[in-house]
């Protein structure tokens, strides 16, 4: 067990150490919740665009349910039972050797992650729902991004981050056959206007991205 917490300490040492003034704005705008309601919302118009009234909303609140799911495992159940600090919190000895950004060091305890648990629970419920469409693979690489971000910021260990993905395929998993017991609706077959979301995600990038070049001005 030591030698797995020092191979994840010297993990998270060497990914938190590649930082620089874009990439500071750049991930703290990232790792946050709100920035990306308009994406969700396009997600939303998806499902509505490839359902019936009924049955998106059914949808919207599986995604919903799975959001809770995996962010109370993750946050409210594991985190307190395990008690590991936060790669950032200045009780723990490695504190002095982390870049921080913004005076950012979330709260106390950060094991699993749970940005993770909630972006992939996201990603992976879409799978389920979508897996013959790119946008579930599009959205996979935002999660590993929004992941990064909190291990470039020091908030979590790249460990609090697969095994907060892995409580977010376990949390997708469960809600995903209940959802399909209940409302007996299957994989969609084909996904119209797949790419709204993918265009949003793109907009909000670009968006961060110029407002961290202004930010160095």
């Amino acid at each position: 067990m030591d030698y797995l917490i020092n191979v994840d300490t010297d993990f998270l040492l060497y990914l938190n150490g590649f930082y620089n003034e874009f990439f500071d704005t750049f991930m703290f705008l990232f790792s946050g919740k709100w920035i990306w309601i308009p994406m969700y919302l396009a997600l939303a118009y998806v499902l509505f665009r490839n359902m019936t009234p009924k049955q998106a909303v059914g949808c919207i609140v599986a995604i919903a349910l799975v959001i809770v799911v995996t962010d109370q495992m993750s946050s409210s159940l594991i985190r307190h039972a395990v008690g590991r600090l936060r790669p950032a919190n200045l009780e723990n000895p490695i504190s002095d050797l982390v870049h921080v950004v913004n005076g950012y060091r979330g709260g106390r305890y950060g094991f699993p992650s749970s940005h993770a648990a909630n972006s992939f629970g996201l990603v992976f419920f879409l799978f389920f729902l979508m897996r013959k469409s790119p946008l579930p693979a599009i959205m996979t690489l935002w999660a590993i991004v929004n992941c990064y971000s909190r291990i470039y910021l020091g908030v979590h260990y790249p460990g609090d981050i697969l095994c907060g993905s892995l409580v977010g395929l376990l949390g997708a998993a469960i809600v995903w056959l209940v959802y399909r017991k209940l409302t007996k609706q299957g994989a969609l077959t084909e996904v119209r206007q797949w790419w709204v979301p993918c265009l949003m995600l793109a907009v909000i990038i670009v968006g961060i991205s110029l407002y961290a070049l202004y930010s160095m001005w």
